[in-house]
């Protein structure tokens, strides 16, 4: 689950604080980069957690209005549709989820305000009228009516990230990312599967998880090495008018071409590219770009890189 996409942009986050603090602690960096991929990962199962989360809320707000002193029709007999949806029945037995969210406890309802406001836009949708008016009452229906809110109601509310930020300044930079493995593992849910239906491991394999150590290493390693090579193409630039990001985004862009055959340079230099584009400045993808072709350029004519 944890993608290259977001190895790389942790990676980059981890060596420009080793170079803006001036140290090169590699035991250090190494659980710092795997603590912040492990905190990606809480966040694809709170995330999952936040729909049983507004469901257990509707249910308690119907409980409460059937308990008032003078309870209105509507009261007394509110649509439970919502509640007995068997997609969140599954979602709630999920035996993952379970034992994920006992060892690494999160609660939501810290943020009732939050869930309230949350709960409020959903009942408060096109999205949930057409679900009540919608007669048929299978898994399908059921799933797909989450899968419309999470799209559309969630990964949408501006107050979400706010509340994200507040528990973790990791949060904010994966969201995107995590969002979308939800809404993967929504359409992926099979109502047979019960309780057993898998949810999407943390590294897709052992390799994703060596990939993201290596290139820290690598990055740090040869950091000198890989800076001497981008001064040679930087020489009209004065030092302290190029950023640090981009001096760090291209250290590691020259560390994966250089240390990984497998990978395509096009893809590295594409990757890191989009990158500067979120992390740096304005003109920075272009900057970037024009310094690696020059120093692909010299690597491939040197012989110390032989791919495409």
């Amino acid at each position: 689950m944890i993608n290259r996409v977001l190895i790389r942009i942790r990676v980059v986050q981890i060596v420009f604080a080793c170079c803006h603090n001036e140290t090169t602690d590699m035991k250090k960096a190494e659980n710092d980069l795997l603590f912040s991929l492990q905190k990606s990962y809480d966040l694809y199962f709170y995330l999952l957690s936040l729909m049983v989360e507004l469901t257990d809320a509707y249910a308690q707000r119907v409980d409460a209005r059937k308990a008032k002193l003078l309870p209105t029709d509507e009261d007394r007999r509110p649509n439970t549709k919502l509640i007995s949806n068997k997609f969140i029945s599954q979602l709630r037995e999920n035996s993952t989820l379970e034992k994920y969210m006992n060892d690494r406890p999160f609660s939501w309802s810290d943020h009732e305000a939050f869930l309230r406001n949350m709960l409020d836009n959903v009942l408060n949708s096109d999205i949930y009228k057409e679900y009540v008016d919608n007669n048929s009452e299978d898994y399908d229906t059921d799933r797909e009516f989450w899968r419309k809110v999470f799209k559309n109601i969630v990964c949408t509310n501006e107050d979400l990230y706010t509340t994200l930020e507040d528990e973790s300044l990791y949060w904010n930079d994966d969201i995107e990312i995590i969002e979308s493995f939800v809404l993967k593992t929504i359409k992926r849910f099979d109502q047979t599967k019960g309780a057993a239906q898998e949810l999407l491991p943390m590294f897709k394999d052992e390799t994703d998880r060596e990939f993201a150590v290596k290139l820290l290493r690598e990055s740090l390693f040869n950091g000198k090495e890989y800076r001497q090579l981008i001064d040679k193409y930087t020489k009209n630039w004065e030092s302290e008018r190029i950023a640090l990001m981009d001096m760090v985004i291209m250290q590691i862009a020259i560390g994966e071409i250089h240390t990984f055959p497998s990978i395509p340079t096009s893809v590295t230099m594409n990757e890191y590219i989009d990158i500067a584009k979120s992390y740096s400045t304005a003109k920075s993808a272009s900057f970037i770009n024009g310094i690696l072709d020059s120093v692909v350029k010299e690597l491939k004519e040197e012989k110390k890189i032989i791919k495409k």
